[in-house]
């Protein structure tokens, strides 16, 4: 991973503790980090921006966030291409600005976009779009869930303005994939 040092990283956050912890550490890093939300028409993103907007103030951290529209009938679950799109729409987004784009994968997960293979493909295709000028990193890739858990609570991070269910609903519904990680951990 290139050194965060005095860049700008854009964070891509959806409210859970991966993403704020990746926020934090780049932080701590000395990046200049800023946060990016995309509504893709998840469950979720109703109570995911409401965690980040209280995340961001928390943070200390500037957020971006953006509506995409045209996905009908998002349901809890894999979402395919999900980590691209939200990769390239970052791109977008950003204007390309120099720097790093972040994601808060780690190892451990069945999903192809979290993988090693994934971030490989995907940070040649972002430098390859951006002329160099822009880097992906996933700080976590060789972290287990357990690790960026135990890393966030070591960090003093606030677990309870975080939001983690993919069906969106309050209280979280104890049985989706997001529920379920979260409720091991504890």
């Amino acid at each position: 991973m290139p050194s965060p040092s005095k860049v700008t990283a854009t964070v891509l956050m959806s409210g859970g503790v991966d993403s704020t912890a990746c926020a934090y550490f780049l932080k701590q890093q000395g990046a200049r980090v800023r946060g990016l939300f995309v509504d893709h028409g998840q469950p979720a993103a109703r109570r995911e921006a409401k965690a980040l907007r209280a995340l961001a103030l928390k943070l200390r951290i500037p957020m971006q966030a953006t509506k995409l529209t045209g996905a009908d009938d998002i349901r809890s679950g894999e979402i395919p291409g999900r980590n691209a799109m939200l990769i390239f729409s970052a791109v977008f987004l950003t204007r390309a600005q120099p720097g790093l784009l972040a994601i808060g994968i780690h190892a451990g997960t069945p999903y192809f976009d979290c993988s090693a293979a994934f971030l490989d493909s995907a940070a040649r295709l972002v430098s390859e779009q951006t002329d160099g000028r822009l880097s992906l990193v996933a700080p976590f890739l060789q972290w287990s869930k357990r690790d960026v858990f135990d890393y966030f609570k070591k960090s003093r991070l606030p677990l309870t303005l975080t939001y983690s269910c993919e069906a969106g609903t309050n209280p979280p519904c104890g049985v989706c994939a997001s529920c379920e990680d979260r409720g091991a951990l504890k």
